[in-house]
């Protein structure tokens, strides 16, 4: 009988996997499609609820940041970043003073730690995501094809036929992840089959073969996109954004790793079956988004055609 059950278990398992992954799937070509405040609420909720899950592994080192305030000015600076992105940066300073502020006069004398790690859950899950929607709502402004065809600014195609006539910034946005899947499976397929030397006592489960294997595949798709983009030097532009992406999806990967293991947990939640919590799926993505969106709005117009 328990061995019915376990065994119940065992392919129960793999089926929740991949049930929650087609699902995450198509919520995010969905709103990577849709753009405007579809992508922007949508990415609000992914924030906030990275941030929960943020603050209860800092509360399981028995830090008491200002979490409350910090998912509160997170929330305004998203909506910044899609609104007035030229204001973010400025927004991001008067949110790191306002946590500052709360912890400093509130009834419990805080710590040094209850300051950083505030600081870092509006830095680390806030700013840095943020320029995601720089990159598909903020670039659409500046864009000469938005195409919006849906309210509050949203889009969908009204031909699949030809992807050329598709906003800028869905294009860049959907390379940009796309390079992150392409260094996630590469590494996992290769680290899992042919790993052999262990990358970091971060992660045991990451070796040298699987990171190499992830930045090939997130050259291989960066290459064929800037091709297909017609960027200038387009050989050299999707070289060295794909290396950049695969990375620092790598860094990304490794320092929600860290957070996890000095808090003793294995997830940082439970909210995707299989999968654990949003962090755990959204950790690649964490550093990705400014560096993206400085390639294509400051590197990429240097490079001659």
């Amino acid at each position: 009988m328990q061995e019915s059950i376990l065994t119940q278990k065992g392919n129960a398992m793999p089926w929740a996997r991949i049930g929650s992954a087609i699902v995450a799937i198509a919520l995010a070509l969905g709103m990577i499609i849709l753009g405007g405040w579809y992508f922007t609420l949508c990415f609000q909720v992914i924030v906030f609820l990275g941030q929960l899950e943020y603050f209860n592994l800092v509360r399981a080192k028995g830090i008491a940041p200002a979490a409350k305030t910090t998912l509160f000015v997170s929330q305004l600076l998203l909506l910044s970043a899609a609104f007035i992105p030229s204001l973010t940066d400025a927004v991001f300073c008067l949110a790191g003073a306002f946590i500052c502020f709360y912890l400093l006069f509130q009834p419990k004398l805080a710590t040094i730690a209850d300051i950083s790690t505030s600081i870092l859950g509006l830095f680390y899950i806030g700013y840095l995501p943020s320029y995601w929607i720089k990159l598909r709502v903020a670039l659409d402004t500046t864009s000469q094809n938005i195409g919006n065809t849906l309210p509050f600014n949203g889009y969908w195609p009204q031909s699949w036929a030809n992807p050329n006539n598709f906003p800028d910034a869905l294009k860049v946005t959907f390379l940009a992840m796309a390079c992150i899947w392409a260094a996630d499976i590469g590494a996992y397929i290769m680290g899992k089959y042919f790993g052999r030397t262990k990358l970091s006592q971060i992660s045991p489960k990451k070796t040298v073969e699987g990171a190499i294997f992830g930045l090939i595949g997130s050259v291989i798709i960066a290459e064929l996109g800037a091709s297909y983009l017609h960027w200038p030097s387009w050989p050299i532009a999707g070289m060295i954004l794909g290396l950049l992406i695969g990375i620092v999806s790598l860094l990304g990967d490794l320092t929600e790793s860290l957070i996890k293991r000095d808090a003793g947990v294995k997830d940082s939640g439970k909210l995707i079956p299989g999968h654990g919590g949003i962090l755990d799926r959204t950790d690649s993505y964490v550093f990705t988004a400014p560096l993206v969106y400085y390639f294509v709005t400051l590197f990429l117009p240097l490079l001659p055609g």
